[in-house]
């Protein structure tokens, strides 16, 4: 199975959003206030994953400072992770279950190069395969290092608060329900999550 379509230059996210306002017209409120959202993209492979794993449940300083260390060790490929022990791993900031995360990831031997091949759905099944990586990280992946343009990550907390100011909800929706009110937004659900993300920091700024 093949993938649809990629977000590779700001022209692709123009026309999203554009289709995207003819089926929400809400999201017309939001360009109004914050623009056209900007491409997100990273790199994809092992280097990628490795530093969601070291990002979990951290701060953005902590995660950075072990990244940085991983660096000067050298430590970030899977040949490396794998041959590395536990205690030097802890040493370098590593908790004992971050540990088991990465040597699992190392030992996965994903093939990163066909995953850019696969449809979304196999993408994101093929990585929560691997311990620590979860259905987040693992649509966080498709869309930004995959440039998937039909990938929605509803549990992502910041897209729940933004759906609920945006659409004006008693309550912030769970995972299910927002996943249920981006089917609408298919093929571009991955423009609307950058549009969401965009509102929302725009509605947290507004009120600082």
């Amino acid at each position: 199975m093949t993938h649809g379509a990629l977000i590779e230059t700001d022209e692709i996210v123009v026309q999203a959003v554009d289709d995207l306002i003819l089926c929400e017209p809400l999201f017309a409120v939001v360009i109004k206030n914050t623009g056209v959202p900007k491409l997100r993209l990273r790199s994809d492979g092992f280097q990628t994953l490795l530093q969601a794993i070291v990002s979990q449940q951290v701060s953005v300083a902590a995660a950075n400072a072990i990244w940085s260390r991983l660096e000067l060790e050298k430590l970030l490929d899977p040949d490396k992770i794998l041959k590395t022990n536990e205690v030097h791993l802890k040493a370098v900031g590593l908790s004992r279950q971050k540990i088991r995360y990465a040597k699992a990831l190392a030992a996965a031997n994903l093939d990163y190069t066909a995953l850019r091949e696969k449809g979304d759905d196999e993408v994101i099944k093929i990585l929560t395969e691997v311990p620590g990586i979860g259905v987040w990280t693992a649509e966080i992946y498709a869309m930004f290092s995959l440039k998937r343009a039909d990938v929605f990550a509803a549990g992502d907390l910041a897209l729940k608060e933004s759906a609920r100011l945006l659409f004006s909800l008693d309550k912030r929706p769970n995972e299910g329900e927002l996943r249920v009110l981006s089917k609408k937004w298919s093929p571009w659900r991955s423009v609307a999550a950058l549009l969401l993300w965009d509102y929302y920091t725009y509605t947290k700024i507004g009120k600082a």
